[in-house]
């Protein structure tokens, strides 16, 4: 019952989302600010504070952090081979394989963790999706570039382009600064504190209606058989490979339960823009976001009964 109660709500306010962008109460020219506050403003607060309350001796575990890398770059391998032996155009190729296993960390993925497991559940889930993020930006990018059209960004554009994603990603930025803190021991003043709070409180629920308003249905039906293919991949194949994984290592579920919710999440929205400025295919993008979002709902259910042990 804890699993309907924590996933049904989250939900409903994705659908609210999506109900009140269609009826106009959450303009585009709304959106795309309130996602601006959402990623560089809000969610990085949320992390950072998470992570400076905690004890990052407890949250730093190594194995459990680089077996989740593990199954994130063993998913983008497989989705790179579907591409390689079925009749997926290579204009579409990329793009199919940075949403197979790019997700949706920060607005899905943190909210489940925190509403299902508490501020605890947060912070290690903010810790492993910290290095998640780099991997999945570094690898979308490899996978982007190597299915581009020729010459359509030079290998020092490339690797300008990956740095400037890592470097200016604010939610990588505020794991990194909340370690820091963390270990460090730093105090945090009571209006630093007390402020942190205030803009963490609208992240989740921002968040969840941003990822309502945005989703789109108009290309669905050019790009369906991909887009069913990558969000199987991204919702049932790599968190089943990642709590595989876990159970050969003899993990215990309290541990390893935060980075299979990450590895549950649905396609990130980024994923759309960087297939756009990388000249993938955008179309694909959005149809796959909002599949594999829908589909979550149910697959979330199924990873939470599975994971708790």
């Amino acid at each position: 019952m804890h699993i309907l109660t924590t996933i049904i709500p989250i939900f409903i306010v994705v659908l609210v989302g999506w109900l009140v962008q269609r009826r106009g109460f959450l303009p585009e020219a709304f959106v795309a600010p309130a996602n601006r506050l959402v990623f560089y403003v809000a969610i990085p607060a949320m992390m950072f504070q998470a992570i400076v309350k905690s004890d990052l001796t407890a949250l730093l575990r190594p194995g459990l952090i680089l077996l989740t890398l593990a199954v994130a770059a063993l998913t983008y391998a497989v989705a790179w081979l579907i591409c390689s032996v079925s009749r997926i155009p290579r204009s579409s190729a990329g793009t199919f394989i940075q949403v197979s296993g790019h997700g949706n960390l920060g607005y899905i993925g943190l909210a489940v963790a925190f509403y299902y497991l508490g501020s605890e559940g947060l912070a290690h889930a903010s810790v492993i999706a910290g290095f998640l993020m780099i991997l999945q930006n570094t690898l979308s990018i490899v996978a982007l570039q190597a299915h581009a059209p020729a010459r359509s960004t030079p290998r020092k554009g490339k690797h300008l382009l990956l740095l400037r994603q890592l470097l200016t990603n604010p939610v990588i930025v505020s794991v990194l600064a909340g370690m820091l803190f963390s270990l460090l021991a730093l105090p945090l003043p009571l209006v630093v504190a007390r402020t942190l709070a205030i803009l963490s409180g609208m992240a989740l629920p921002l968040a969840l209606l941003v990822i309502g308003a945005s989703l789109s249905f108009d290309h669905m039906r050019a790009h369906l058989p991909q887009a069913i293919g990558a969000t199987a991949v991204k919702v049932l194949l790599m968190p089943a490979s990642g709590w595989l994984l876990f159970q050969i290592f003899g993990l215990p579920p309290t541990q390893t339960l935060p980075a299979l919710i990450l590895l549950a999440s649905p396609t990130a929205t980024i994923t759309y823009i960087m297939a756009k400025e990388m000249q993938g295919n955008s179309n694909l993008a959005s149809a796959t976001i909002s599949i594999s979002t829908l589909a979550s709902a149910l697959t979330y259910i199924l990873w939470l009964q599975v994971g708790s042990g």
